[in-house]
């Protein structure tokens, strides 16, 4: 295994507040959260990453562990300045959990948003990989809009959400297919109870793959834990509904509204 090398966006914001570093989902970017970081830069110097072959980040070389894309993100925080906040979608939540676990130091509060401790049956990861590998990912925008996205979301924010799944069809195929084996080996259910640093599980309404029970998992397994939902929002939530992602990271950051 071997650490991927991820890209960090320049923060933006207020000089001298503190930094708060979102993390992607699969097969998205830094676009996931763009309405809302001009909703946290009042009060934070916010930065975003994108996974291995998405967005800015160059392609993966080698397969990795969510473990070690916790590593890369890890020493990300240091260059822009740690300790940070940190809120992560998805996959980026997953990799936030394992940020807490093996660099605790480096994340003063983290937010955990439409996330799992472990999502679903490896195999089934295994089989999107190999799909990925055979017919890309333009083979899997169907089924992504429809796990995505909560029921009138596309319509409500069409241009958002097409290039959402603009940059899922562009993503990298044998990057995206790494990201799935990484996550067929990714549980961390038994470790909660190690992770001490303030945290706050969000999950959406209408979410499918990271439904209220896994987000109550997390944050009751964990020693401070806390959940907040996301009304007429599933598995994108910042993009779906950023004033209120925006809003409930407000109340659990600290910053002024």
């Amino acid at each position: 295994m071997t650490q991927p090398a991820l890209t960090f966006t320049a923060p933006v914001g207020a000089d001298g507040a503190p930094l708060l570093v979102l993390g992607p989902s699969l097969g998205t970017s830094s676009i996931l959260w763009e309405d809302v970081v001009p909703l946290l830069a009042g009060s934070f110097r916010v930065a975003s990453w994108d996974l291995p072959g998405h967005g800015a980040s160059a392609p993966a070389t080698a397969a990795f562990t969510i473990g070690e894309l916790a590593d890369a993100v890890a020493e990300g925080i240091r260059e822009l300045g740690a300790p940070a906040l940190y809120a992560g979608v998805s996959l980026g939540g997953a990799t936030g959990l394992e940020l807490l676990l093996r660099h605790p130091e480096v994340v003063a509060r983290a937010a955990i948003v439409c996330a799992s401790p472990r999502f679903g049956d490896p195999e089934a990861w295994s089989q999107r990989a190999a799909q990925v590998r055979t017919q890309g990912t333009g083979s899997l925008i169907v089924g992504s809009a429809q796990r995505w996205f909560a029921p009138g979301s596309i319509e409500r924010r069409p241009v958002l959400t097409g290039r959402l799944l603009h940059t899922l069809r562009d993503a990298d195929d044998a990057s995206y297919a790494l990201c799935c084996d990484a996550l067929a080996r990714y549980d961390v259910t038994a470790r909660l109870g190690e992770i001490a640093t303030p945290l706050l599980a969000v999950y959406g309404e209408h979410d499918g793959v990271s439904p209220e029970e896994h987000a109550r998992a997390i944050a009751d397994g964990v020693r401070d834990g806390r959940l907040a939902r996301i009304d007429d929002a599933s598995h994108l939530a910042p993009a779906e509904r950023p004033d209120e992602v925006a809003a409930v990271l407000r109340d659990f950051f600290g910053g002024a509204r």
